[in-house]
């Protein structure tokens, strides 16, 4: 398991967006941009996909400290931070576009395919054909 194993489920566990995690990585006095953020969360495979070094983790760790537990002069109940965080996520508003927008939104359930009957005096075209199977067998 790698870092980048560790903080996508750090992010899941905590349910935490980009934005949060930029705003918890500069509370340990750490700027990353949030399309940083996006290469650590990618697949392996992908080609912008990047290492989390230990150094980003270590901040993030820190940075999430001071977020849940609040420092020694401001301390916080963990419980609380928590459950503001919840209560963000279900009350947040819907996208929208640059230009104002709302975003667009899934497509609707198709309604089903409608069968029109065959026209008088016409043969219906069958839909599969007799297939004549080759298998490797002389008959």
């Amino acid at each position: 398991m790698n870092n980048n194993d560790i903080f996508k489920k750090l992010r899941v566990a905590l349910q935490l967006r980009d934005d949060q995690i930029a705003e918890i990585l500069e509370l340990a006095d750490f700027r990353i941009s949030k399309a940083e953020l996006g290469a650590f969360f990618r697949n392996a495979d992908h080609p912008n996909y990047m290492e989390c070094g230990d150094q980003v983790l270590r901040n993030f760790l820190n940075g999430l400290i001071i977020h849940l537990r609040g420092t020694k002069d401001n301390p916080k109940d963990p419980n609380a931070v928590l459950e503001q965080n919840k209560q963000a996520l279900k009350t947040a508003k819907p996208k929208t576009q640059a230009d104002g927008k709302p975003a667009a939104k899934a497509p609707a359930a198709k309604k089903p395919f409608k069968k029109s009957a065959p026209a008088k005096g016409k043969k219906p075209i069958p839909v599969v054909e007799k297939v004549r199977f080759k298998n490797g067998k002389n008959k």
